[in-house]
């Protein structure tokens, strides 16, 4: 004769378990989910299963602080950290395969995305009190003033922007390529690299920037390119040993600012040579663009520095930009420009 079923332990009778907060029959001597033994406290401080202060209930343990705390809240309510519980298994809406939610990118079966590298951030968790941090960098998408409309955290410290299959995605920007550029946390910094998008990715100066051969700057709507041309070899004597008239100075130009159109033909150029500054603007300058609404008064300066050039921003309204080649590193605060938006490092 067999005897009936045992009822299971009821919650309230069940031991937590003092590491992982997991509960446990109450003649258990190891925690059956992760093995270490029931009892005090590891480092003989406060339990980590305890309650979460007024509430009366226990959630999961936060990756960071390792203190518990709301179920139901997903950032953590003493370190700002996102919470993640136990990982959840989830159904592929491509071919139905299991994947781990929160875990997971991509099906390893078909290839099919599951899950998401940012977070969008509303305003209560952007004004969390000093101290209190989201996991991961902070993005935002700024409007024609400047203030932001939306931010990203980025969960993973990584995300891809674009029109296509991007983790921030302008579906209707046509100036932005389907995968246009991707930012990534490494070792504490911030890092922009481009795609190989069409339009290129471009980040505001916020300090004088040395130029070199085939910088693209983005003044107001001009797009401008930075050319070296070197220094001329000596002429030779004419035969007659008559001069030639010409202007004497400045007597070399050794670089050139090409104004390009949007096929990458070049309409207009400027050219520098040592000690020849020239300022860039709407209304006055050495080099002006009266057409060009978008662009200050008086919008930047090339300096020449003995045979270096560095471009200034001279207090514009809308910044001088330059296009990143390679890594660039961006720090917070920093304005960023991809197709027609402009993004803001809000945190670090």
């Amino acid at each position: 004769m067999t005897s009936p079923p045992s009822s299971p332990t009821p919650a309230s009778a069940r031991t937590l378990c003092s590491y992982c907060g997991q509960g446990n029959d109450p003649g258990a001597r190891f925690c059956g989910d992760c093995g270490k033994p029931l009892g005090a406290a590891p480092g003989g401080g406060d339990s980590l299963a305890s309650t979460v202060p007024g509430g009366g209930k226990t959630g999961p343990a936060c990756r960071k602080c390792g203190r518990h705390t709301d179920p139901t809240a997903p950032f953590c309510a003493h370190c700002g950290t996102k919470v993640v519980d136990k990982l959840e298994e989830g159904s592929c809406p491509g071919c139905g395969a299991k994947y781990a939610k929160g875990s997971d990118l991509f099906c390893a079966k078909c290839g099919y995305r599951v899950g998401e590298r940012v977070s969008l951030v509303t305003k209560a968790q952007s004004a969390l009190v000093p101290g209190m941090r989201l996991s991961g960098p902070r993005i935002a998408i700024l409007d024609e003033r400047g203030e932001p409309t939306k931010q990203f955290a980025l969960d993973r410290g990584e995300a891809v922007v674009g029109r296509g299959e991007a983790d921030i995605r302008f579906e209707f920007d046509v100036y932005l390529s389907p995968l246009h550029a991707r930012v990534d946390l490494r070792e504490g910094s911030l890092w922009l690299r481009d795609l190989g998008s069409r339009n290129g990715s471009w980040v505001f100066i916020d300090e004088p920037t040395k130029l070199i051969d085939g910088d693209l700057i983005l003044i107001g709507s001009q797009m401008l390119q930075f050319r070296r041309l070197g220094y001329p070899g000596p002429h030779p004597p004419e035969a007659d040993s008559t001069r030639r008239m010409g202007s004497v100075t400045p007597p070399v130009d050794v670089a050139v600012l090409e104004q390009l159109r949007a096929d990458g033909s070049v309409r207009d150029c400027f050219h520098l040579s040592p000690g020849r500054s020239a300022m860039i603007g709407r209304e006055t300058g050495d080099w002006i663009f009266p057409y060009d609404q978008t662009m200050s008064g008086r919008h930047a300066e090339i300096v020449s520095e003995d045979i270096e050039f560095f471009v200034h921003d001279a207090g514009s309204r809308n910044g001088v930009a330059m296009a990143v080649r390679g890594d660039r590193e961006l720090k917070k605060g920093q304005r960023f420009l991809m197709g027609d938006q402009i993004l803001r490092v809000e945190d670090v």
